[in-house]
């Protein structure tokens, strides 16, 4: 028995290679009388479950097309409930993208995302030559090279929201210019230098962009934005360092409408991460036009299951003026992650909202499921 068994898989495996049907190897054993019905059932059902925890494992998989690519992609669908007065519970599709990328040649790679939410829009649209560690060079659109949770994927945060100094000055939902991703369109220069064990101590990047956001020409002014920035990683999971960005755009405010004005940036952070605990933050200040801004925010976190269930809490807090008091905003954070899979989780956190002036009961409570191929 264990020997036909064993024949059996033997067979399967061969038919794999060869780009045989499994079902007409099983087929002929059976006409054979080799082995039975039901013996060939096991089989299929052996077969199955093996090639569901092979695929469940695998980190990419082969795409038919000219060259060699990889495609992924996910969504993310979110529920809120909302504490404060005349806003509505309920779901929403929150993004849903398509990631393409690829390699031309050793040095040369490229890059198209597309968020079908809404309508669709191309959120990257780059290439890359990369010419050595410390030198590669990016044109198109693609993110502005400063602050740390901007930089990192939206799928890969380990929060459902980014923080509010982030969302407010680097390019994202409550810009100036508005929402535009946090990225813009220009030419990088970006590389590594000097690595130990595999971990590059210095990384910088710096480019130049039009500083009117996504999908469109510069419609601001004739001027160039500027942003740069400078990260050192002295031991393995430890990183730290700042960036700035430097630029005009296009007024809205009533005193400057219509004339381009100042929206400078500058920023300093820091990543502590283990297996298991994380701790990170960061500081943002900008201004725009007469308007000085400031931010910052501390996030720690600790996987109570390795690498499954994340337990994190987060203090947030923004001064949209300086220059005017009570009225900071503070968020307080509490939550936690499950992954199923490296391509597949769960999110539930709350935020705990104080603002300094008129009291509003406007805490909230989201769940967010996100699955990606």
């Amino acid at each position: 028995m264990r020997f036909v068994l064993s024949l059996s898989f033997f067979m399967l495996i061969i038919a794999d290679l060869f780009a045989q049907s499994t079902n007409d190897i099983l087929t002929l054993l059976i006409s054979n009388k080799t082995i039975s019905q039901v013996q060939a059932d096991s089989v299929r059902a052996e077969a199955a479950l093996l090639q569901q925890q092979t695929d469940a494992s695998r980190k990419s998989f082969f795409v038919t097309a000219a060259r060699q690519m990889q495609l992924t992609g996910y969504s993310q669908i979110r529920y809120q409930t909302f504490q404060e007065s005349g806003k509505h519970n309920g779901f929403d599709i929150r993004r849903a993208r398509i990631d393409l990328r690829g390699s031309v040649t050793p040095f040369f790679s490229y890059r198209l995302q597309t968020d079908f939410v809404d309508k669709p829009k191309m959120i990257d649209v780059y290439g890359e030559i990369k010419l050595a560690d410390y030198f590669s060079l990016t044109v198109g659109q693609f993110l502005i090279p400063f602050s740390l949770e901007n930089l990192t994927s939206t799928n890969k945060l380990d929060m459902i929201d980014r923080s509010q100094v982030v969302e407010a000055l680097v390019a994202r939902s409550k810009d100036v210019i508005g929402n535009q991703n946090g990225h813009d369109i220009g030419i990088q220069a970006s590389g590594s230098i000097l690595k130990i064990k595999g971990v590059p101590v210095v990384e910088y990047r710096i480019g130049v962009f039009n500083g009117s956001g996504i999908n469109v020409a510069d419609t601001a002014n004739n001027e160039k934005d500027i942003s740069g920035r400078l990260i050192f990683t002295p031991i393995k999971g430890f990183s730290f360092g700042g960036g700035f960005y430097k630029g005009m755009d296009k007024a809205i405010k009533p005193d400057v409408a219509g004339q381009s004005q100042t929206r400078n940036r500058f920023g300093g952070e820091f990543s502590y991460v283990t297996t298991r605990f994380s701790f990170k933050g960061e500081y943002i200040a900008g201004k725009d036009g007469k308007t000085d801004r400031a931010g910052w925010y501390l996030q720690t976190g600790y996987f109570l299951i390795p690498q499954k269930l994340q337990v994190l809490g987060k203090y947030d807090t923004y001064d949209p003026d300086t220059s005017t008091a009570n009225n900071i905003s503070t968020n307080y954070i509490f939550g936690a992650n499950y992954n199923f899979t490296s391509w597949s989780r769960l999110q539930a956190f709350y935020t705990l909202r104080q603002e300094e002036g008129i009291a509003v009961d406007n805490n909230y409570f989201t769940v967010q499921y996100q699955i990606g191929f």
